[in-house]
């Protein structure tokens, strides 16, 4: 049976919800024949491969294993899943310190085992910047590199399909930019609704101004509100969207949403943030982002605030000082996006 790959597929915190469905996705999926299970908690890890095994998927390689030396070694692409989950109550930025030495030991992890990996997808937050530490420990070029910041977007989908009672399908373009986070920037001048711009509707009878703001809101606490009714934070839409990422890295079909890439040019520096973007076997390419005046301020605050939680990391001690980057990663200075 074809497969878009053979390469080895590794995932990290497979053990946990997101991973094991990140894990079926992906052999679903058809992308590839071998996959590698990684998670540090053996018992869980075991059972997720034993219920993956009695699936009967055919044609399947399917290892599992607590060593990460083993789990990356090989490994061609990679998702990682494998920090704390955010609970009742936690914003993303409540497991910034934590997750961010974690995303450290992974970045160094793949320096050791697997330099030469074609892409990573990094979404255990804030993904923001757990992709960022990654990279720079990592030592690959920012190309290789995205984190997950399409649940946003889709999330905009979701809210306008659902106050407009039209399909999700007739709203084209719906996008966030900047942080995955509390200072998103939720853009309105790129979507489409029936084929009539999204700016053209607020405003109007049909989608009043204040429920426009309403919308909004309810994008920005889209994770906290799956907490509130799940008991638990979201799994099953991050796992789909993150396997679409790295399918495309695959040379799959285009990812269609915006994805977390690292920025370093002449207006955002050496920060990792939702852009515009494509992601190919060549790696993640930005486009230039233009919104109204009133969007583009909101993606500069997005910006600062994200400025502030990488300095809050670098005060930490879990990443030196930006002008010493550059011993870790060199790739980090160059212009991107």
């Amino acid at each position: 049976m074809d497969f878009l790959t053979t390469e080895k597929l590794t995932i990290v915190g497979a053990a946990g919800m997101i991973g094991s469905n990140m894990a079926q996705t992906a052999i679903m999926m058809r992308l590839t024949p071998n996959i590698c299970l990684y998670d540090p908690f053996a018992p869980a890890l075991e059972g997720v491969a034993e219920e993956l095994y009695h699936c009967g998927f055919e044609g399947l390689n399917l290892t599992y294993t607590s060593d990460i030396k083993e789990a990356l070694t090989g490994a061609a692409y990679i998702v990682s899943s494998g920090g704390a989950a955010r609970k009742a109550g936690m914003t993303r930025e409540d497991l910034l310190k934590g997750n961010a030495q974690i995303a450290e030991q992974f970045g160094k992890d793949v320096r050791q085992y697997c330099p030469d990996v074609k892409h990573i997808v990094v979404i255990f937050n804030p993904a923001d910047i757990t992709g960022l530490v990654t990279l720079l420990y990592s030592g690959v070029e920012p190309s290789r590199v995205t984190t997950l910041a399409a649940l946003d977007s889709t999330r905009l989908r979701s809210e306008l399909s659902k106050y407009l009672k039209i399909p999700a399908d007739e709203i084209v373009n719906s996008r966030t930019y900047g942080g995955h986070g509390e200072q998103m920037a939720v853009f309105a001048s790129t979507t489409s609704v029936d084929g009539k711009p999204l700016v053209d509707i607020i405003g109007t009878p049909r989608l009043p101004l204040e429920e426009w703001i309403n919308i909004k809101q309810r994008v920005i606490q889209g994770g906290k509100n799956i907490i509130d009714l799940r008991g638990r934070s979201s799994f099953q839409s991050p796992a789909y969207l993150s396997i679409e990422m790295i399918a495309a890295a695959m040379g799959g079909q285009p990812f269609r949403w915006p994805a977390g890439a690292y920025v370093n040019n002449d207006r955002f520096k050496h920060i990792m943030m939702a852009m515009e973007t494509t992601i190919s076997k060549n790696g993640v390419e930005c486009k230039p982002i233009n919104g109204t005046p009133e969007e583009e301020k909101e993606l500069e605050k997005s910006y600062e605030h994200l400025c502030k939680l990488r300095d809050e990391v670098i005060e930490m001690g879990v990443m030196p000082p930006i002008a010493e980057w550059h011993r870790l990663n060199p790739y980090m200075d160059k212009k991107t996006c």
